[in-house]
C-alpha cells in the first residue's frame, strides 16, 4: 500500500482563497478595526459569507422566502449591522456600489425593508448544491477569488479592515516560489519576483493611502496581533507575516517568526563582527566547540557568531539545548567534496555546507542540522555572512 505524506501549502498559483466565516465574524465583531470609507472589498466578503451554497428557505415576518446557491435574504438593519453603518442608505449605497461593479445584484422586498441579494458568478468558485437543506452561516469556509479581492482593493482607498483582508487573501504559505514563505504565512502581492519584501510607497500605492497612513495602519495591527511586521535596514524594505493564520486555515499550532531567520531566508547580510572583543558575552561560547580540522581557517569569533545565530533562532523554535551547560557542538563539512572546494575559495563568493550536531554529556547525539554560508568580502576586508 503506497504511503502519503500530508503537506500543508497556501500557494501563490491558486486563484482563490479559503476564507472562514468565524474569522468574518471575529472581523465584524472587532471594533476597534474601523471600516469607514473603504474600497468594498470588506462588504463583499461579508456577503459572501453570509450566501447560501445550497437552496434554503428564511421566514422574516411571516413570509417564507426562498434562498438559492450564491444568495441570501436579511433585513435592511441586518446588513447595517455587518455593515457598521449609522444609517440604513448608507448600507444600500454599498450594495449599489458592488452592483454597479457587477460582483452582486441585489432586490429590496418587504416595502424596503428586506433585501435579496445574490452573488454573481458564485458557482464558479464555490458548491452549488441542488439539494434543500439550512446552511450554517457561522462555520464552514468559502472561496474568495484573488482577482476579485485585488479588483476591490484598486477601485478606492482602502479602510483598515481592507488591508487586513487584502493581507489575509495575499497570503502564501510553504511555497518554494516565495521566499520565506517556508517560515510562516507571509504576505506576497504576487508582483512575479518571488519576493516577499515590500517597501511603504508600494503598498500606499496599492492601498491609496499616504506612507505615514500605511505605516500607522500596519505598527497598529501588529499591536493588535493580526500581523508580524519586520523592517531591514537601507532599501530591503519590509516583509509581513500574518499572525493566527496556521491556527485559522489549516488548525495547526502557529509558530514563532525570527527576524535573524527571516533574514537569512531573504538573504538579507547579517554583519559578522571585526574583533572578538566587540562580541556580546554570550552562554554558547561557555561551551565546548568540537571544529573538524577541515575548518582550520574559519576563525574562532566567526564560529561563535555562527552558533550564537543558531542559538538564537533554534530557541525561538523550542529547542533550549543551547542554553544547556551540559551541550557540547560538533562543527563540520559534509563531505569531502564541500571542505575541498572551500578551502581555496574561502575568500571567494562559493557557497559552504556544514554540518552541526549537538551533543548532550560525552556522546549522545541530540539533534543534528545542516548550514548553508556564503561569504564573500566588502571594503577593507571586512566579511560578511549572508
Amino acid at each position: 500500500m503506497p504511503e502519503y505524506q500530508l503537506q500543508i501549502k497556501q500557494v501563490v498559483d491558486y486563484p482563490r482563497c479559503r476564507i472562514y466565516r468565524e474569522f468574518i465574524h471575529k472581523l465584524i465583531n472587532d471594533r476597534s478595526i474601523r471600516i469607514n470609507g473603504g474600497s468594498g472589498l470588506f462588504h463583499f466578503t461579508v456577503l459572501c459569507s453570509y450566501a447560501n451554497f445550497r437552496t434554503s428557505y428564511r421566514r422574516i415576518d411571516g413570509i417564507s422566502y426562498t434562498v438559492s446557491p450564491g444568495e441570501w435574504v436579511c433585513t435592511v438593519k441586518e446588513l447595517s449591522c455587518w455593515f457598521r453603518t449609522r444609517f440604513h442608505r448608507q448600507a444600500l449605497s454599498m450594495l449599489d456600489t458592488l452592483q454597479k461593479q457587477h460582483l452582486i445584484s441585489y432586490t429590496l422586498l418587504g416595502r424596503g425593508n428586506v433585501v435579496k441579494y445574490k452573488i454573481l458568478h458564485w458557482a464558479r468558485h464555490n458548491s452549488a448544491l441542488e439539494y434543500n437543506a439550512p446552511c450554517q452561516k457561522d462555520t464552514g469556509f468559502f472561496f474568495l477569488p484573488v482577482s476579485v479581492a485585488l479588483e476591490l482593493v484598486s477601485s478606492a482607498r482602502c479602510s483598515e479592515m481592507d488591508i487586513v483582508l487584502d493581507l489575509w487573501v495575499s497570503a502564501v504559505y510553504n511555497d518554494t516560489q516565495v521566499q520565506g514563505s517556508e517560515v510562516g504565512p507571509v504576505a506576497y502581492f504576487r508582483n512575479g519576483t518571488g519576493n516577499p519584501l515590500v517597501s511603504y510607497t508600494e503598498l500606499s500605492c496599492r492601498w491609496g493611502l499616504s506612507r505615514a497612513t500605511v505605516c500607522r495602519i500596519l505598527k497598529k495591527l501588529d499591536g493588535l496581533g493580526y500581523i508580524s511586521i519586520m523592517s531591514f535596514p537601507g532599501r530591503h524594505g519590509s516583509v509581513i507575516y500574518l499572525q493566527n493564520y496556521l491556527s485559522t486555515m489549516f488548525e495547526i499550532s502557529d509558530v514563532l517568526i525570527d527576524k535573524e531567520e527571516v533574514a537569512m531566508t531573504l538573504n538579507i547580510h547579517l554583519e559578522l563582527p571585526e574583533t572578538a572583543e566587540t562580541e556580546e558575552s554570550h552562554s554558547i561560547s561557555e561551551h565546548e566547540v568540537i571544529v573538524s580540522d577541515a575548518l582550520s581557517s574559519v576563525s574562532k569569533s566567526h564560529i561563535e557568531t555562527i552558533l550564537r545565530k543558531m542559538a538564537d533562532i533554534l530557541s525561538t523554535q523550542g529547542i533550549s539545548c543551547f542554553s544547556c551547560p551540559l551541550s557540547r557542538y560538533k562543527l563540520y563539512p559534509l563531505s569531502d567534496d564541500c571542505w575541498e572546494e572551500l578551502i581555496p575559495r574561502a575568500r571567494g563568493k562559493s557557497t559552504a555546507h556544514f554540518g552541526l550536531t549537538i551533543l548532550c554529556g560525552t556522546n549522545t547525539s541530540i539533534a543534528t542540522f545542516e548550514l548553508t554560508l556564503t561569504p564573500f568580502e566588502e571594503h577593507e576586508n571586512r566579511r560578511n555572512l549572508k
